[in-house]
């Protein structure tokens, strides 16, 4: 499943956008079932982000720099040089940003190592760049948004996906990982978890697209619009991230390795946020699904030509 998980998720969708159009009233029930299905596959996600790395990232001194300049600086410039082009919807404007504004922690160690990246840096960067991204991710809406973010976002419902959807999931694996250290039954757990990402995000696609796409209304054509926008992301960014891996003076693993992680995006954490908006703003969330379709295509470009924009000396 992990070598054909493009035509995975695709299908997924596909069936999904099917039943929301053919039996639009099964919405609400599937909508009932999104919660449940994130919380698993977030909890098997962050199985994945080794807490015990955290200190070990902070060793890689300039790996880590150029990772949190790429993301937390350059990317936020790229999406600004976008933002004012996107269409003027609210709803689809926060599912780009939401979506765009946050990194990867899970499969872009994946496609990094396919590409002969350093997935070893990028797995020991994962945890702080997961941290950076929830306190920083607030900040960045505030300044794209301004004061209309007061009336998107409604606090109460917004706080408890986070931490419902979240902080509990996080907390509960990196828990699960302190037992690992003692019980060598609890790894293979662990290690077991690992093999239900693809089917979990497959019906966890299937589940939003299906209960969302009744809502769209007449907004399919803005949600359409926003693709050539990830697509340009996904092209600018390949550039930008050899860019700053030659400022950093990275070795040619690690340069490919800062590419993948500007490149990606963490539509998985931020999804709970998007359903999290108010019922006018459901839209944001098929925004950002979107994104992982585009993305997932776009990294099996990227593991072809990444090595070819950076190739070994």
């Amino acid at each position: 499943m992990e070598r054909h998980q493009v035509a995975v998720y695709a299908g997924a969708m596909a069936v999904g956008a099917l039943v929301g159009w053919a039996v639009p009233e099964a919405g609400p029930g599937l909508g009932h079932a999104i919660n449940p299905v994130l919380a698993v596959l977030l909890y098997v996600t962050f199985l994945q982000v080794p807490a015990a790395e955290l200190i070990r990232s902070l060793r890689a001194g300039r790996f880590l720099a150029a990772a949190l300049v790429v993301n937390f600086a350059v990317v936020p410039l790229v999406v600004a040089a976008m933002f004012v082009f996107l269409p003027d919807d609210r709803a689809v404007r926060m599912g780009v940003l939401l979506v765009l504004l946050a990194p990867c922690v899970d499969y872009v160690i994946v496609f990094a190592g396919l590409a002969g990246g350093n997935a070893r840096r990028l797995l020991a960067a994962t945890p702080l760049l997961l941290i950076a991204q929830m306190v920083l991710l607030p900040l960045f809406l505030l300044l794209f948004m301004g004061s209309e973010l007061a009336d998107i976002i409604e606090a109460g419902p917004f706080a408890e996906a986070f931490i419902v959807l979240i902080v509990v999931p996080l907390t509960l694996a990196w828990l699960a990982q302190v037992l690992t250290v003692r019980r060598p039954a609890a790894r293979r757990v662990v290690d077991a978890a690992g093999t239900a990402m693809v089917p979990l995000m497959a019906a966890t696609l299937f589940t939003v697209v299906a209960s969302q796409v009744p809502k769209l209304d007449d907004s399919l054509a803005d949600v359409a619009r926003v693709v050539p926008f990830y697509v340009l992301f996904l092209a600018v960014m390949a550039f930008a991230g050899r860019a700053v891996a030659r400022l950093f003076r990275l070795d040619v693993p690690d340069g490919r390795a800062l590419v993948f992680t500007g490149a990606t995006r963490n539509s998985l954490v931020v999804l709970p946020l998007a359903l999290a908006l108010p019922d006018h703003l459901a839209v944001a969330a098929v925004v950002v699904v979107t994104q992982t379709l585009v993305e997932v295509v776009g990294m099996v470009i990227y593991v072809r030509a990444i090595p070819r924009l950076l190739p070994t000396r």
